[in-house]
């Protein structure tokens, strides 16, 4: 099997998109996978989640932690390297949170995106499906998290839904 250049996947919390994304790259790179973590620690509860994702992957993965510029992170990879960005909704989240520029830093995404040799699988959240929350940044996290969604969906070959641990191929073919 053979990653696309660009792949997305989308779920809710907890629906078995991270799983089924590391499966998705170990099955389809060629190179050392490279894991690209965008979570920052702030206390036990992530701690605990970090370490239970460290767990379930196992051996063999490269991990590089950074939860603000992934243009960066994508600058280091090699062709063929697949890589696995987990996730674009923690990302954000830090972007808005840190006040770094939402709209330069998804530009800046968006390019390396493009230049990055290795195929890419970006794990994120669906947050749209839900009601519309009732204090500004909240609503300000989820119109970006849509519009951010969009951007990427458009440029990959491959966006699939995880529902219940089972994927949907939104657009694309699953392989």
């Amino acid at each position: 099997m053979v990653l696309p250049k660009l792949t997305l996947i989308l779920g809710g919390a907890a629906s078995g998109k991270s799983s089924f994304a590391e499966s998705l790259v170990l099955k389809g790179g060629d190179g050392d996978p490279i894991y690209i973590a965008t979570a920052q620690v702030f206390d036990n509860e992530m701690a605990e989640k970090v370490a239970k994702h460290r767990a379930m992957r196992g051996t063999g993965w490269r991990t590089i932690e950074e939860p603000l510029y992934l243009a960066d992170a994508l600058a280091k990879v090699d062709a063929n390297q697949p890589v696995l960005i987990d996730c674009a909704t923690l990302w954000l989240t830090n972007v808005i949170l840190g006040e770094h520029g939402t709209e330069a830093q998804s530009v800046a995404l968006m390019a390396a995106l493009e230049r990055c040799k290795g195929p890419v699988v970006i794990v994120s959240n669906e947050v749209g499906q839900g009601i519309v929350p009732e204090n500004k940044l909240s609503r300000t996290f989820r119109n970006a998290q849509g519009r951010l969604n969009q951007e990427i969906a458009t440029k990959s070959d491959l966006v699939v839904a995880v529902m219940a641990g089972l994927p949907l191929a939104l657009k694309g073919q699953l392989p």
